[in-house]
């Protein structure tokens, strides 16, 4: 074949190539912009993910996924569904977990449980007209099993800017830890009762033996007895709002402010939450939350309020400890 006849087919293939060679430096172009627009906007919803403004302590987008966790969580799992429960010889000694409000030994007898939001509270013979004047008592030292003192608290606090700490008519500071006052403490003049141990008491007595599960991981199952909540709540029914709904929370908090958490109304009165008195078949000692602690075996440990000083009904969210400091409000398992 002479050169001539293959000089067409060359300039063919040529041409071709180059269409090919076009083709693929706008492709190359194209896929570049595409490249950069995507890590202009992964860093844009990197930046919005981390650097929103906090809510608890977690960028507001993290805080709606918990919340959309939650809700999505209530929709599987019904509320009043049960926790399994184990034969007593499973049981185990409690460990002991989580101090705050328990810094300091409370005198027994010097405990009354303020309880707010109740219907028809004057009719109780347990009334007070200023809940919040009754004074609680403490062994004069820190407890000994403790690295931190009351006075190491508060420097503690004062450092990392916790203030304004709440007073109420010259008491104690209160709001000393981490997470610092409570917004749902109660003001000073509300009224409600003030119910010693011996009136809890004469609720019927419930036992039960089931898992305390822990968010950093670890769990045992534990003997508990008490009352039932559902009992306490129907002895002390909340007042109702004036379309005849009942409010939709609960708050408690310790004696002394420190430690706090909100429950919806629903999660108080499931059949196997307990206001404890006894774990272990012992009567609750004082680093265990002596001498009325909360066990919601629906919820993580964090929810599971020891040494109850505060237990008001309200119609809004409640303050609630770790929240603030970045867990979840609902704490469902």
């Amino acid at each position: 074949m002479s050169d001539s006849e293959n000089k067409p087919q060359a300039d063919d293939i040529d041409a071709e190539n180059a269409k090919v060679l076009a083709a693929s430096r706008k492709h190359t172009r194209r896929s570049f912009a595409f490249a950069a627009l995507a890590a202009v906007a992964a860093c844009g919803a990197y930046r919005w993910a981390v650097y929103s403004p906090a809510d608890g302590m977690q960028p507001l987008p993290r805080r709606r996924a918990f919340q959309m966790n939650a809700e999505l969580s209530r929709a599987i799992f019904d509320e009043r569904a049960l926790a399994p429960t184990y034969p007593i010889t499973h049981a185990e000694r409690p460990r002991v977990n989580g101090r705050v409000g328990l810094k300091q030994d409370l005198l027994p007898d010097s405990w009354r449980l303020q309880l707010v939001g109740v219907e028809n509270e004057k009719s109780f013979p347990q009334y007070a007209p200023d809940v919040t004047a009754w004074e609680y008592a403490y062994q004069p030292s820190v407890r000994k099993d403790d690295p931190d003192s009351a006075q190491d608290a508060m420097s503690k606090s004062n450092a990392t800017g916790n203030e304004p700490h709440r007073e109420r008519a010259g008491k104690s500071v209160r709001g000393l830890e981490e997470a610092g006052p409570s917004l749902s403490t109660l003001a000073v003049g509300t009224p409600g009762l003030l119910l010693s141990l011996t009136d809890i008491l004469r609720l019927p007595k419930y036992e039960l033996v089931t898992q305390f599960k822990c968010i950093e991981g670890w769990s045992q199952i534990i003997h508990w007895a008490g009352v039932r909540m559902a009992d306490f709540i129907e002895a002390y029914p909340p007042a109702r709002k004036p379309d005849g709904a009942f409010p939709r929370y609960v708050y408690m908090e310790t004696p002394n402010g420190d430690y706090y958490v909100g429950y919806d109304l629903e999660v108080c009165r499931h059949p196997q939450t307990l206001l404890v008195t006894e774990m272990a078949g012992e009567p609750l000692t004082q680093i265990h939350g002596a001498p009325l602690r909360l066990h919601a075996p629906t919820k993580y440990g964090y929810k599971q309020i020891k040494r109850i000083g505060v237990i008001a009904y309200t119609d809004m969210k409640p303050d609630d400890y770790w929240t603030k400091l970045g867990y979840d409000w609902y704490a469902g398992l």
